[in-house]
Parts: C-alpha cells; structure tokens; sequence
C-alpha cells in the first residue's frame, strides 16, 4: 500500500462515505454465520483480538477533513475497548431463524457510532436444537466480501478443537505502523496524493512517450478508448429499467435461500459458462418471473456489479472493489443461452479500459457533489456480488459454522443478492429495500425457481435441491 492509503480512505472508499449523506446509500455489510453451538465466552474474545492485530484498521476510527476535500483519515482509537464491538444475547421465543434475520436487518438500518471503529459481532444464542449465530456488521470500506473471507480464513479454525497459528496473539498488540498511533495532520493527504499523481504521471508518460513515437495512430485509438471506456463507467444513470421496483428507502429485509455448489457447477458447465454466469442467469429468470407476478413484461434489467480490484501485493482485508452498472437481458428463457449472453456482457465489462483507472476516476467523481453521486446509483434495478467462501468447515470458538450469509449494501438499488460459496452449498443472501420489494417472499420464491430451471441443466448429480431457508 502506498502511504496515502495507509494513513486515508481510498478514492473509491472516500465516495461510498460521501454518499452516505443519504441514507439510502449507507454501505454496511451484514453477515450471519449459523453455527451448531453457542461458541466459547473466552476462546471468541481471544479470537477477535487476534484478528484486530492482524488487521489494524479495525481498531481505529474514522476522522474526517474539515475542508471536505481529502478523503477521510484513520486513526489509532485511543478509547478503543473491544467489548464494546463484541455483544452477546440470548434469543426470547420464539427463537427461529426468522428472529435472526430480524435482527440482521436492524442491525443493517442501524448507523454506525463514528467516533469508534466501524464494525460490531453479535452471538444470538439460544436458536432451537442449541444453536447460535454471529451477526457480524462491517462497514464497507474496512473490507469487500474478498478480503472479509480473507480475515475469516485467518482468524477461524479448521476444527473444533482449534490449532494455534504462528502470530496468534491472547492480548491486543500495538500497531505495526508505529506512524498511525500519532494521526497524521488534515494537510498530510495533499502532498502524499501529489507525489502518488506524479509518480504515475511519470511512469504513464515514459511509457507511452516511446509508444506514441513507435505507433502514433494506436496509442491514439487507446487514448480514444480509454476515454470512452471513462464515460462509461462514469455515466448517470437517470431511470429505472423496472416498472415495479421503482421506490426507495431506508427500511430493509432479508431473506436467504441455499442451493448446491456442485449442482450449480455442472449445470454452469453445460452452458458452457462460470458459477457467476449460472448465478446471474438464475437471478434474471427469477426477475422475469417476478416482474410477470405484478404483470409487467420486461427485456431487461440494470445491475451493478462489483469488480475486485485485488492484487496479491495487497494486505489482508481492506475495500478493493469498482462498480460496474449495465443492463442484462430477462427475456431469454433458455438458461444456457442467458448464460451465454450473460458470460458476453460480463467479460466485456470486467475488461473495460478504464477499469485500472476506477481510482482515479472516483478522485475526479468526488470533486462533484454527493447528491450528483448518489443519483448514478438510485436508478439501478439491483446489485450482484458473487464471493467464494472456504471449501471447507470453519470454527467459531468450538462451534462449526454450519451455513454463512452475506447481505451486502443495496447502494441505492432495489435489492442486493450476494452467493456466498461454503463447503458443499451455495449462501443466497437477498437484502431488499422494503419500500421497492414489498413481497419479499415472491421475490425470494421466483429466484429460487430462477435457480431450479438453471440447474435443470445439471444431469450428473441427484442433488439439485434448492431450499428457501427459515
């Protein structure tokens, strides 16, 4: 990481932040991991303390610029008390999965306290057949769905019984950057963000000024696509595909469903597609589905999709994504054919020029005005976020994690659907505005059908069960 980045929010992160003037837009993940038993009082504390050494960031807040033109900065927490991150309650009855999920999706309509770390794990004990969950509510620019599962690969154990790790710590250790415990000045982020511009000003111009000699016209051509590929990603977005989902607020939903990972596999492998093809092929079946229940015909809807932008010289955890937003088709009933069509648009996305330069790009977005923002998110119809989870068991403290769910922030959309992979299944997590989707219920029924005609095309396995979990 460059310094900028170990003392501010990224450019990408410092525009989710700003957005969240709205509330709409509020970027909180919500995850709910099922666990076979309550996890132990002791080994659950010592485990979260290994993880805030193993990630500083989570022990430090969040220190904004009174000008309003850097992004926000980080800094140690002086007051920083990890029991006040960690809670544990006792379910009343009745005490089933939905109680779980209500309190997922008040935990998500929650704000954060600012003047502490963003992040807070709740245990529910007392679920039938002696079972808990942890409800874990990070805010978005500690980390993506691929740095969380990072994190939880890092701190979790591999079997009840636990085996210590090399740098497991039982008490809190003081920060390896000794340079954020003394925060750093408001003014610190325009020299180090200057020295950064130049640098790649430096390395771009080197690069192509020999290019520019050589082959003039197709570093042109380049230049001309970049550009183009720029406005693209950067493009308002002034209306809603869908006729029926078109309101928004701040109340939200959740509803989860499971499906199998080798059923969803071979069937993504007979339409000659990926996992996320299958996935988002599934999705759109179950949107025309939904769309024909309230009589309405669509030809497509517009999705944002989020892109890692992960390299392996990045540290653990972390935010690293971009958004993407176009629109996929509904009306194609073959499911091999939708992913086809689906593989096309995706891949050309993922490749966009411009892609690299999401950073950059979020820098200059953020010269605008939040509301300015806000709008080129508002009118998307809904967010896919496909994350592949561990292939096998995890540990809580003494409890296997039997089932583990994502619901990721709608930023603005009707509803967000996270696949989280874990062992042998598929996590559907659905987080839908309630004003958009007020029939959840119908919504999570159609993709779980969505789901069942993709994997028709799976002939290899008997499991092709998909279950709408309560």
């Amino acid at each position: 990481m460059s310094t900028t980045n170990q003392r501010h929010m990224t450019q990408t992160d410092f525009m989710s932040w700003r957005m969240e003037k709205d509330p709409i837009l509020r970027s909180t993940i919500v995850a709910v991991a099922l666990l076979d038993r309550s996890p132990d009082r002791n080994r659950f504390v010592n485990m979260m303390r290994s993880a805030v050494d193993l990630v500083p960031i989570f022990r430090r807040k969040v220190i904004e610029d009174p000008m309003v033109l850097a992004p926000p900065r980080w800094a140690d927490d002086p007051d920083f008390d990890l029991s006040w991150h960690l809670r544990r309650y006792t379910l009343t009855e009745p005490s089933t999965w939905d109680a779980v999920l209500d309190f997922a999706r008040t935990a998500e309509m929650t704000a954060f306290d600012k003047s502490r770390p963003l992040w807070e794990f709740t245990v529910l004990d007392g679920l039938h057949e002696g079972k808990s969950a942890l409800v874990m509510k990070v805010h978005h620019s500690l980390t993506d769905g691929v740095g969380g599962m990072q994190i939880a690969r890092e701190i979790v154990d591999f079997d009840r019984e636990g085996t210590p790790k090399p740098g497991r710590t039982d008490t809190w250790a003081a920060p390896a950057d000794g340079e954020l415990s003394v925060p750093p000045g408001h003014f610190s982020w325009y020299p180090d963000a200057a020295a950064d511009a130049l640098l790649r000003a430096s390395k771009m111009l080197g690069r192509n000024g020999v290019r520019v000699i050589r082959a003039p016209r197709a570093t042109c051509r380049d230049a001309a696509a970049v550009a183009g590929s720029t406005l693209r990603l950067a493009r308002p977005v002034v209306s809603t595909l869908s006729p029926v989902m078109t309101k928004r607020s701040t109340r939200r939903h959740c509803a989860v469903l499971d499906v199998p990972v080798e059923a969803l596999a071979q069937a993504a492998a007979a339409g000659a597609g990926s996992i996320n093809d299958a996935f988002l092929a599934a999705v759109l079946l179950g949107m025309a589905k939904y769309h024909r229940l309230h009589g309405a015909e669509i030809s497509e809807l517009r999705m944002t999709l989020p892109i890692s932008l992960r390299t392996e010289s990045d540290p653990v955890g972390g935010n690293r994504i971009t958004l993407a937003r176009f629109a996929l088709p509904t009306d194609v009933d073959d499911p091999a054919e939708l992913m086809h069509r689906v593989h096309a648009t995706v891949e050309t996305w993922r490749n966009e020029p411009a892609i690299p330069l999401s950073p950059m790009i979020a820098g200059a977005l953020n010269l605008l005005p939040a509301s300015t923002l806000g709008n080129m998110l508002t009118h998307v119809d809904f967010v896919a976020s496909n994350v592949v989870g561990s292939p096998v068991p995890l540990f809580v403290a003494g409890s296997e994690i039997l089932r583990y769910y994502a619901f990721s922030p709608t930023l603005g959309s009707a509803f967000n659907v996270t696949l989280m992979s874990y062992t042998t299944r598929c996590c559907v997590g659905i987080n839908a505005d309630t004003d958009a989707v007020p029939d959840l219920a119908a919504l999570t029924d159609s993709i779980a059908d969505g789901f069942r005609t993709v994997l028709g095309l799976c002939t290899k396995t008997t499991d092709r069960e998909v279950v709408v979990a309560s």
